[in-house]
């Protein structure tokens, strides 16, 4: 009678184990599901903005070499400024910017000079007089996407070690 007492003993020691090891093992599994999950939605919504980025770059990239034109007018593609190049490209994907660059500096939210992502804006003083008065696209692979001076129109440039690069102030993120 003992034995038999050991032995349905040893077995529910064997099925409370087994129903704990299968409940542990459930739980770890809806939770890593879960987790799964939010992952797949932040790497969906980082491939959205990566998508609408690239979009945006291949319409700035239609304008290469339009002229350059100090105070050209919103929603005119003969010619282009800086932000007025910017505001057209976005507007186009349905993002609204304000006409100028001091203005769109304001936009969207801060993002670190070295957490820049292709679409991200990029603001830079020129002048050093404490003024932003440059807006430039972030294509990545450390290139810009803008517009300035007579003579150069629309281009892509190099940004490290630039004026842009020598002169930037801030960088914001839209997308």
């Amino acid at each position: 009678m003992n034995n038999t007492k050991n032995s349905r003993m040893g077995k529910k020691l064997v099925g409370i184990g087994l129903s704990l090891l299968v409940a542990f093992s459930g739980s770890t599994l809806i939770h890593s599901g879960s987790v799964h999950a939010a992952s797949k939605s932040t790497v969906s919504a980082a491939a959205t903005s990566s998508t609408k980025a690239n979009q945006i770059i291949a319409t700035g990239k239609k304008y290469l070499g339009k002229p350059y034109k100090f105070g050209a007018k919103s929603g005119v593609t003969s010619s282009f400024d800086c932000s007025s190049f910017v505001q057209y490209v976005y507007k186009k994907h349905g993002i609204k910017l304000p006409r100028s660059s001091r203005d769109q500096a304001k936009s969207g939210k801060y993002v670190s000079k070295s957490q820049l992502r292709a679409g991200d804006l990029v603001f830079s003083d020129t002048n050093r007089d404490g003024v932003i008065n440059h807006v430039s696209i972030y294509m990545g692979n450390g290139k810009l996407l803008h517009t300035y001076r007579v003579g150069v129109g629309v281009t892509i440039s190099t940004f490290k070690g630039s004026t842009w690069d020598k002169t930037y102030v801030t960088a914001r993120r839209v997308l």
